[in-house]
């Protein structure tokens, strides 16, 4: 008994570039909305958050030096990183940007030892981590400001590249800071 051929040229199974590019953006949006939550609450107290203040203490109680300063460039970098990366602006930078500022949240949770799961585990930060990095990598997709962006209006793997590396390069420098 034989199987019937398969048919490899038909399309009906081919991806559709219009599901990758919705499914870039809903990432791009629970991602970098996420995010830039996280960077009101350090710089403005919005939901529950530290404030500048709140922030600065923390920041000075786990090490790193000039608190106040740290939590101005934690919440700067989360909150106008994660806008750029819902809009899809500059999405390798902004991608870069919230790598560090993760990277740095795994190094201080794992830091009293490594848990896994919430509310003490990286869980979070790790899958926030993991889509900061795919984002970097694939680009933002067809509905960006990127798209107008003559150097970013087609994404190269080359652009994410340098953008993780310099994710990785900036926290490892600052958590050398830290101590």
């Amino acid at each position: 008994m034989t199987s019937p051929a398969i048919d490899r040229t038909s399309t009906a199974a081919a991806p559709s570039p219009h599901a990758y590019a919705i499914g870039l953006l809903v990432l791009r949006l629970a991602v970098g909305l996420t995010m830039a939550v996280h960077g009101g609450q350090k710089l403005f107290g919005w939901f529950g958050g530290g404030g500048v203040d709140g922030t600065a203490q923390f920041f000075t109680s786990v090490g790193y030096p000039s608190g106040k300063a740290m939590a101005l460039v934690a919440g700067l970098t989360e909150t106008l990183g994660g806008l750029g990366l819902a809009l899809g602006l500059l999405t390798p930078l902004m991608a870069a940007g919230l790598l560090g500022t993760l990277v740095n949240a795994l190094a201080v949770k794992t830091d009293a030892g490594f848990s896994f799961f919430a509310p003490q585990g990286v869980e979070y930060e790790l899958l926030l981590t993991a889509a900061a990095v795919v984002l970097a990598l694939t680009g933002p997709g067809r509905h960006a400001v990127d798209r107008f962006l003559p150097v970013l209006r087609s994404h190269r793997l080359a652009h994410g590249v340098l953008a993780v590396a310099l994710g990785v390069v900036v926290a490892a420098v600052v958590l050398v800071v830290r101590g």
